[in-house]
């Protein structure tokens, strides 16, 4: 199993479709958590987010299967748009087809990474900052949610965003301006009270 480890997402793919169960094992293990935490920061309930993500493990699987992964270095932006299809067809079963729209967002903005070292006083304020942005996160849209958590918390780029969620880069674009937008009016009315 420490050999799979080591091995590229691709590698690990062509072994599972000629029968190593542990090579998929292995993407499992790598993609699990990731994986989940995308599912779950879009649609915010630990029931449901284990559905769907079994429910993606299942498509990617009979994909790898039938041979429609196709070999690009990307397997986890692919897994993730297997994932943003459930997700939303999850989202389009319980409404009806109503679409979201992006005028009722909100945002995050708070980037994990820090680079330098910060005093226990900067460490309690990021914290608390942190908490607030994903509190003020969870009441975006499920698109926008999607594009700021993918963003921001995933470190992946407008390109890749726009991959996984099959709209331009122009669209992911302008998803995380109205999550800006209204994560600015959203942190100024809670400063008001």
């Amino acid at each position: 199993m420490d050999k799979l480890c080591q091995l590229h997402d691709d590698a690990l793919v062509v072994r599972y479709q000629k029968g190593s169960n542990e090579a998929f094992d292995t993407l499992l293990a790598r993609y699990k958590n990731r994986l989940y935490s995308y599912i779950f920061c879009i649609v915010r309930n630990a029931d449901l987010a284990d559905d769907l993500f079994q429910e993606t493990f299942v498509k990617a699987i009979l994909a790898m299967q039938q041979g429609r992964y196709t070999y690009s270095g990307k397997f986890y932006s692919w897994l993730t748009r297997i994932a943003h299809n459930v997700v939303f067809d999850q989202f389009r079963a319980e409404r009806n087809d109503r679409t979201i729209s992006n005028d009722e967002s909100e945002v995050d903005l708070y980037s994990q990474a820090v680079v330098y070292e910060q005093s226990l006083e900067e460490t309690m304020v990021s914290e608390q900052t942190l908490e607030e942005v994903r509190f003020l996160m969870n009441n975006l849209p499920a698109n926008l949610r999607e594009v700021v958590f993918m963003r921001f918390y995933q470190d992946m780029s407008f390109k890749e965003i726009a991959e996984v969620t099959g709209v331009s880069i122009n669209t992911a674009l302008g998803r995380m301006r109205y999550a800006l937008i209204n994560l600015r009016k959203m942190m100024g009315q809670r400063s008001v009270f």
